[in-house]
């Protein structure tokens, strides 16, 4: 399912670019990722909530005629409130993102060590 197709919903779950709710979870802050809202999938259920069950998830609603493979695709992965996130090479990735923080060293626009060696 296209992303343009899922349904956004207002509800925020981020706070600063952070998941507080997940103690591991790392900041999106200064990588350019915007945090995105929770959305509906086709099915009617709610993906990126945080709450992790929905009145019409598959999984709620589970029995042995229930296929596995409808809760595959990209429509039951939220782009940045996902568990994912915390693995070591996502962290790599979202730091990689990251400006080099300069600061207290560098101004700036001047380079201040101009003629100091």
């Amino acid at each position: 399912m296209k992303k343009d197709n899922m349904k956004k919903i207002g509800q925020k779950v981020s706070i600063d670019e952070t998941l507080p709710h997940q103690i591991n979870a790392p900041s999106f802050e200064g990588t350019g990722i915007k945090m995105e809202a929770p959305f509906v999938n086709e099915h009617g259920v709610v993906i990126g909530d945080s709450l992790y069950a929905s009145e019409n998830s598959p999984l709620e609603n589970w029995s042995e005629d229930t296929d596995p493979a409808i809760m595959s695709g990209d429509e039951w992965v939220h782009p940045t409130n996902d568990i994912g996130w915390n693995t070591t090479e996502n962290r790599e990735l979202l730091e990689s993102k990251r400006k080099p923080q300069a600061y207290p060293f560098m101004h700036p626009t001047k380079d201040v060590s101009k003629g100091t060696d």
